[in-house]
């Protein structure tokens, strides 16, 4: 997300920090720039322009002009002046009520809302986001969309998320009745309430929505927009908020807005937090909405924190403790690898990962264009289910023969499989260096309760300017590079990235 706003303001910003010194003239001609960049990926212009005017009024004084590093204080001013604008703090759901907290969930059909529902639902249920684990119960009050109710249903038992039994012919106001009563009587901790949408906002649609909002005093009435359609995504917000008490806002499609205008003008606009943004199809495809590390995403700043939550969350327990006995005895074979690959695929991807690195943008572009990171991954993927159980444990036995059986099984080259096994011994000498160098100790505290200081320390360089040593804070290997500082890939992943389709 914010791809082409990212690169925008890059630019910009770079030209500032090339130069020992500042004058009022450079700023102000940076901030027009800005200022065309922001209108460029949708913002709406009274948020652009109060933003630009606030940023360099602070820009321009004397304390910064004559600062010893002036870009960089301006690109700090640039920050901060983001980060407010999207809403200075994360904002929590509130379910601190008498049980059960409501939670509405109103917009335009085709939002994206009852995915959102069941997203929210998961996360709620499975204790994401540092929450306890609550009871969740959804209902669809959707009986205008055919199979409206029938769609939150199955999302349910793919979520493992209870819904509440559709009775034909019932009334969103009734069923509403129906689903607190059915949450009292069964003890839910959270009742979500997915409502009927509408192709444009009505009068018929904002009545419905007030009616269900007095029968079921929700906690919280979460707008759901379709970040893609910019400033639509604004106005409508702006017309839901006129019309109905909202909490919050949740944006779908994040991961495909290249722009962001909607979810930089929201908070302006609307006057309510963006709690929530939807990064994918997937039912965990959600993320909490933290202003500050979207902020430092948009500067190439990277969000250091995001990554080690996505890690916490795609580690495997079990695959953890297992890699850890492994490794205090020097060992890391093809099996352990490939457990890393697919903790990196859990994790969003190469493209994904660089893009919450610091000074990754760059190496994030080259790695995501056209899918190429995902394709680098399968492709390793299918050359190790290629080889046999003892060719993974010991793949110094892998000769030319062997080799050829397993590109041909794997519909990749000799060369493809060459790579892959000197990525592997680069990665195991590193294993076995840490080792040498007494650091299971330290390792230690990645596995189990420990969590993911080492995957912090990795970012800075890791072993041997090795870079991230496991990114899922679990096994202890990780990807040697991507976090190296001067932003590169593995040498197994860079020819890997250079072959041609």
């Amino acid at each position: 997300m914010f791809e082409s706003l990212s690169d925008r303001l890059g630019g910009v910003f770079d030209r500032l920090r090339g130069r020992g010194a500042l004058t009022e003239a450079d700023v102000r001609g940076a901030m027009r720039e800005v200022r065309v960049a922001l209108l460029e990926a949708d913002v709406a212009l009274p948020v652009a322009r109060d933003f630009v005017e606030k940023v360099t009024e602070a820009a321009v004084g004397q304390n910064v002009l004559r600062s010893v590093t002036p870009g960089q204080q301006v690109v700090k001013i640039v920050n901060d002046a983001l980060v407010e604008m999207l809403g200075s703090d994360a904002s929590e759901l509130e379910l601190g009520v008498t049980p059960p907290a409501v939670i509405m969930m109103v917009g335009l059909q085709g939002s994206g809302k009852t995915t959102t529902t069941a997203k929210i639902a998961k996360r709620l249920s499975a204790g994401q986001g540092g929450r306890e684990r609550k009871k969740v119960l959804m209902a669809s009050l959707d009986v205008n969309r055919p199979n409206a109710q029938e769609q939150l249903a199955v999302l349910g038992t793919q979520a493992d998320v209870q819904t509440l039994p559709i009775v034909t012919g019932q009334q969103p106001v009734d069923i509403a009745r129906r689903a607190m009563q059915a949450a009292k009587l069964q003890g839910f901790d959270v009742l979500m309430l997915d409502t009927a949408g509408r192709l444009h906002v009505d009068q018929a649609l904002m009545d419905e929505m007030r009616a269900v909002a007095d029968v079921a005093q929700p906690t919280e009435i979460l707008l759901v927009v379709d970040s893609l359609t910019g400033q639509d995504a604004v106005n409508v917000a702006k017309n839901f908020s006129d019309q109905v008490t909202l909490t919050g806002v949740v944006l779908t499609r994040m991961d495909g807005d290249a722009r962001g205008g909607a979810a930089l003008s929201m908070r302006a606009v609307t006057g309510k937090p963006i709690k929530f943004a939807g990064m994918g199809e997937k039912l965990d495809a959600l993320e909490a909405f933290h202003p500050a590390r979207v902020a430092g995403r948009i500067l190439g700043m990277g969000d250091v924190v995001g990554l080690v939550e996505r890690a916490a969350e795609a580690v495997q327990q079990d695959e953890a403790e297992a890699m850890a006995a492994k490794l205090a005895k020097g060992q890391f074979d093809l099996n352990d690898l490939r457990a890393q690959l697919a903790q990196m695929r859990r994790m969003g991807g190469l493209g994904a990962l660089a893009g919450m690195i610091p000074g990754m943008a760059k190496a994030k572009a080259a790695m995501a264009g056209g899918g190429m990171d995902e394709r680098i991954l399968l492709r390793m993927d299918a050359m190790i289910t290629s080889m046999t159980q003892k060719e993974r444990t010991k793949p110094e036995m892998i000769n030319a023969k062997r080799k050829i059986r397993i590109a041909k099984g794997s519909g990749t080259t000799v060369q493809d499989v060459n790579k892959l096994l000197k990525m592997h011994l680069e990665m195991s000498t590193a294993m076995k260096k840490i080792r040498k160098m007494g650091g299971l100790k330290g390792m230690a505290a990645m596995f189990g309760k420990g969590g993911l200081g080492g995957a912090l320390g990795g970012l800075g360089g890791g072993v041997g300017g090795g870079g991230l040593p496991n990114l899922g804070g679990g096994g202890g290997s990780g990807l040697p590079g991507l976090g190296g500082g001067q932003a590169k890939l593995p040498p197994g992943f860079e020819n890997l990235l250079n072959k041609k389709k």
